[in-house]
C-alpha cells in the first residue's frame, strides 16, 4: 500500500488544507492500494500562486529553450528508467493488464523524445520582411500559468503529453489527477525535482469535480490543457469561455474502422483485437465501430468472434492476461447498460455479453463484447461506450462505408484495411477524423494528435503540441 499525505505544490510537499482523503482500491479485488488527500479550493489558491509567481517572476520562462529542454531531456532518462515500477503501480490503481501498462509506459519515451526533438528545431523567433517595408520579429513566448487536467485511463502518457509541451514553451503546470489514479502522478514531482526543475513550475494535486471546476475558473490560470469525455470537455470549454481562457481539449470518439472488400479478413479481424479491445476497451482512440462489406459480413464476424471469444480476461498482474476490470463498478454498470441496448435495439450478440466473465466472481469485469448486423442509428454504434464492445456494421458500397464513418458527432481516430495502400489513402482522405491507421498501424509521436468535431480541440504531439502552449508576438522594425 502506498499512502500520499501531502500534495505537491510548486515543488515542495505541502499539508492538504482539507481533511477529505481519496481511496485508491484495486478495481480487480477491492484491495487498498494507497490514500491521496482530496484538494480543496485552498490547495489550488497555493498551487496557482506558486504557479504564477514561477512564470511571472521566475527563471523559467525566461531560460534559453535549450536550457529547459535539458532538463526535460534529463527527466526523460529519469521517467524510463521507472517504467516498470510506474507501470505496476498505474495497473493496480486502474486494472490495466500489466503486459500493456508496461508498454504504455515504454511507450512515453518515445512520445518525450519526440517534443524534445521538436523543440530542438522549433523557430522560437524569426525575422520576416515587411509588406510594406523594414521588417518583422515574429515570437513565440510561452502562454503562462497551465492547468492540465487528466483522465485514469492512461495517466502518465496524459499527464506528460501536456507537461513536455507546456514545460518546453516555458508555461508553469498545475496537473490535476483523477482521484481512480491519485497515486502515480505524484512520481512525477519526484523525478522533475530530481531533474532540476526550478521552484514553483509544477504542482501535483488530486480533485474531484467541484475543485476541478475551481482550478478551471481560476482567475490565476491562463489555459486549460484537458483529456477526458466530450461532455466534461464542454463544461470545461463553457467555463474557460467566461474569461477567454485558452483551451486545449482531447475528447471522446466513436472511431469507424473500415474492411476494404480487398482486405485480408484474418489478418483484420486479429488486427481489431489491439485496435480496438486493447486497455480493457478504455480508450478514447478504439475502434468500436467496424465496417465490413455485406457479402463478408458474416465471414468477418465469424473471424473476429473466434479472436474475441479468445481474450483472456483475468488478474491484470498476470502477465498473460489481455483484459482485465474496468476502473470501476460504475464503469462495469454503465457499459452492461450499453450491451443491453444494443440486444434491445436487435443488434445480433455475436460474443460476449451481460454478466461476468466466465471464472470472475468479483472486480469491475465485463465480457469482450461484439455486436454484429448493427444499425450505425442504434446508441450502440453513436454513443462512446468506453469498454470492450465492439460493433460491425455492414455497408454495400465503399462510398457508403465512408458515408456511415462519418456519420458521427465524434472524429477522434479510425482505420483502413486494404491490401492497395494507395486505395486505403484515397478512403483515409475522405474521413473526417484526425487520425487514420492503415492496417493496425499505430499513431506516430511527431504527427499533430487531436480530434474533428466533438472530439476535441486543438492538437498534440509535435511542433503543434507545443504551439497550443504558445502565445504570438510580433514586433515591427
Amino acid at each position: 500500500m502506498s499512502n500520499v499525505t501531502h500534495h505537491f505544490i510548486g515543488g515542495r510537499r505541502v499539508a492538504p488544507l482539507g481533511a477529505e482523503r481519496f481511496e485508491v482500491r484495486s478495481p480487480f479485488d477491492g484491495a487498498l492500494v494507497g490514500t491521496v488527500p482530496a484538494a480543496v479550493p485552498a490547495d489550488i489558491d497555493l498551487a496557482v500562486a506558486a504557479a504564477r509567481k514561477a512564470f511571472d517572476n521566475g527563471p523559467w520562462p525566461h531560460m534559453a529553450p535549450q536550457e529547459r529542454q535539458l532538463i526535460l531531456k534529463k527527466f526523460a532518462e529519469l521517467h524510463a528508467a521507472r517504467a516498470n515500477e510506474i507501470a505496476a503501480l498505474v495497473s493496480r490503481e486502474n486494472g490495466t493488464p500489466i503486459s500493456q501498462a508496461i508498454g504504455l509506459q515504454q511507450g512515453v519515451a518515445p512520445q518525450n523524445q519526440a517534443y524534445l526533438e521538436a523543440a530542438a528545431t522549433f523557430a522560437w523567433e524569426e525575422r520576416r520582411p515587411a509588406f510594406y517595408k523594414g521588417e518583422t520579429v515574429w515570437r513565440r513566448e510561452p502562454l503562462g500559468v497551465v492547468a492540465a487536467i487528466i483522465p485514469w485511463n492512461a495517466p502518465h502518457q496524459s499527464a506528460l503529453v501536456k507537461l513536455f509541451p507546456a514545460l518546453l514553451a516555458g508555461c508553469t503546470v498545475i496537473l490535476k489527477l483523477a482521484p481512480e489514479t491519485g497515486l502515480d502522478g505524484h512520481l512525477l514531482g519526484e523525478m522533475f525535482n530530481e531533474a532540476g526543475l526550478p521552484e514553483g513550475v509544477l504542482s501535483i494535486v488530486t480533485a474531484e469535480r467541484e475543485t476541478s471546476e475551481y482550478l478551471v475558473k481560476h482567475p490565476g490560470v491562463d489555459k486549460i490543457a484537458f483529456t477526458g469525455s466530450t461532455a466534461a470537455g464542454k463544461r470545461i470549454a463553457s467555463l474557460a469561455g467566461e474569461s477567454l481562457k485558452r483551451v486545449s481539449l482531447e475528447l471522446g470518439g466513436k472511431s469507424a474502422s473500415i474492411i476494404m472488400p480487398d482486405a485480408d479478413l484474418a489478418a483484420a479481424a486479429a488486427g481489431t483485437q489491439f485496435t480496438s479491445y486493447f486497455n480493457n476497451g478504455q480508450a478514447c482512440i478504439a475502434h468500436t465501430r467496424v465496417l465490413v462489406q455485406s457479402g463478408q459480413h458474416d465471414r468477418f464476424v465469424a473471424a473476429l468472434a473466434e479472436v474475441v471469444n479468445a481474450i483472456k480476461v483475468g488478474d491484470p498482474s498476470d502477465p498473460a492476461t489481455f483484459q482485465g476490470p474496468l476502473v470501476a463498478k460504475r464503469q462495469q454498470e454503465r457499459v452492461w447498460g450499453y450491451i443491453d441496448s444494443g440486444i434491445s435495439a436487435g443488434a445480433t450478440l455475436a460474443a460476449g455479453g451481460l454478466g461476468m466473465p466466465a471464472g470472475m466472481n468479483q472486480g469491475s469485469f465485463v465480457r469482450p463484447t461484439l455486436f454484429s448486423n448493427v444499425d450505425n442509428r442504434m446508441r450502440i454504434a453513436q454513443e462512446e461506450i468506453f469498454g470492450p464492445v465492439v460493433c460491425v456494421i455492414p455497408y454495400d458500397t465503399v462510398e457508403q462505408a465512408i458515408a456511415i464513418a462519418n456519420d458521427s458527432p465524434y472524429g477522434l481516430a479510425g482505420g483502413v484495411w486494404s491490401s492497395d495502400p494507395t486505395a486505403a489513402i484515397q478512403v483515409a482522405r475522405q474521413l473526417k477524423t484526425g487520425g487514420i491507421a492503415v492496417n493496425g498501424q499505430w499513431p506516430d509521436f511527431r504527427a499533430p494528435f487531436g480530434g474533428y468535431k466533438q472530439s476535441g480541440i486543438g492538437r498534440e504531439f509535435g511542433a503543434e503540441g507545443l504551439s497550443v502552449y504558445l502565445e504570438h508576438k510580433s514586433i515591427f522594425l
